[in-house]
């Protein structure tokens, strides 16, 4: 018996559509592709991105012009030619391959790309050097941007964790070059770096420690995230060695991190490093014409053997007239000893953003960037200017004075003044 409606045959194009893969199918099995689950896939993909991650010439160009760049930046501060700078940045591919040896256990090829990245970083850092000794000529100079770049901020700190997993991530899952990851990742790393050399060779010693810290606690956020990101990614070690080594890096890293993450770690200006307030000497003035009565003594005290010290003003003995006798008066000049006061000396104490600045004039063009703990002596007593009290300072650095205004707010006083 045969059915009244019979199924009509099935057409090729019938075939096709039902052995179409859906677009979830699709998405899994473009990820299998790129991240294979075999050993033999494993090994594959882990030699091509370890082709794809050694650096080639461009590196050390790019490197080189880069930090070029930036100490211009620096010497003219100006944050467009810092920005410019870092566009010029080599592509960071050999920290992707120090991070991709960590969390592999490739001992070998982590010393290999960190070779490669110490020399692209000794170019940053000359260059910078070079650009401080060229700064020397125009000193002093207005240094805003390489006091910013020297600190550590939080906001950098965030920046840079999703700069490096965006890094670790797009160099492996795609063939194509992540330009903007790596941008991101250079201008936290090489920004500090070249002003650490810049402070140093322009004589400007508290900035350079603070930058080569600020690299160096970068550097080590960098790794530490972007390895986060490949070992959830599925790169691990397949030997026991590969297990130690990748347990010391990060121990390192963790160490690192812990040192210089830690509040109060940071270099600042000690008090002993400043001048400090050299004692009060009492000056001799200049001769006054007040009129003095004095007796002409034919005895001179003559200074004994033992007397060390020469007395810096002499008093004069003054006796009433004797009966029958008449003294006139004569005008002679006579030394006075006029005080000086005590110098008053004040610490940088801003509240945020590790300094102030010293101004030409209350509100004016800024001269140069005071740090947090730093020594001025006080020149005037507070004067209000739009509201807010301004006091005229005087500091030194490299055997170079400063004189300038600044922010009362800012300033806590070392010694003791009645009018402050």
């Amino acid at each position: 018996m045969t059915s009244s409606n019979p199924r009509p045959p099935q057409t090729p194009s019938d075939f096709s559509q039902q052995t179409r893969p859906t677009r979830a199918q699709r998405r899994r099995a473009q990820r299998q592709k790129r991240m294979p689950r075999s050993v033999e896939g494993r090994s594959k993909l882990l030699q091509n991105l370890v082709q794809r991650a050694y650096p080639s010439y461009e590196f050390f160009i790019f490197a080189l012009l880069c930090g070029a760049i930036l100490g211009l930046g620096y010497l003219l501060d100006s944050q467009a030619f810092l920005v410019f700078g870092i566009l010029m940045a080599p592509l960071m591919t050999p920290l992707v391959g120090m991070t991709l040896a960590t969390v592999s256990g490739m001992s070998n090829f982590f010393f290999k790309t960190l070779g490669a990245f110490i020399i692209g970083i000794i170019f940053i850092f000359l260059t910078g050097a070079l650009a401080g000794f060229a700064a020397r000529v125009w000193m002093p100079l207005t240094l805003t941007q390489i006091f910013v770049h020297s600190r550590l901020w939080w906001t950098d700190l965030v920046v840079l964790a999703l700069g490096s997993i965006l890094l670790a991530a797009s160099f492996v899952r795609s063939e194509k070059k992540p330009f903007l990851p790596s941008v991101i990742v250079a201008y936290e790393l090489f920004l500090p770096l070249n002003a650490a050399a810049f402070g140093l060779a322009s004589g400007l010693t508290h900035i350079w420690p603070q930058g080569i810290l600020v690299f160096a606690a970068h550097l080590a956020w960098a790794m530490f995230f972007g390895a986060l990101a490949l070992f959830f990614l599925g790169f691990r070690p397949t030997r026991a060695s590969g297990w130690i080594f990748s347990a010391l890096i990060l121990l390192l890293l963790f160490g690192t991190l812990g040192s210089l993450l830690t509040p109060g770690t940071n270099p600042t200006p000690s008090i002993g490093d400043l001048p400090t307030a050299s004692p009060v000497v009492l000056m001799i003035g200049t001769p006054t014409d007040a009129p003095v009565m004095e007796i002409p003594s034919s005895k001179t005290p003559a200074p004994t053997a033992s007397s060390t010290e020469k007395p810096v003003a002499s008093a004069t003995l003054s006796l009433p007239p004797s009966p029958g006798i008449t003294l006139e008066p004569t005008l002679t000049p006579t030394s006075t000893l006029t005080p000086h006061p005590t110098p008053l000396y004040a610490r940088i104490t801003a509240s945020s953003g590790g300094g102030a600045y010293l101004r030409r004039e209350p509100g004016g063009p800024v001269i140069i960037t005071l740090d947090n703990n730093e020594l001025v002596q006080a020149l005037t007593a507070p004067l209000v200017y739009d509201g807010i009290p301004w006091v005229q300072v005087k500091v030194v650095r490299s055997e170079q004075s400063f004189e300038g205004w600044i922010i009362q707010s800012v300033l806590k006083t070392a010694t003791p003044s009645p009018e402050w």
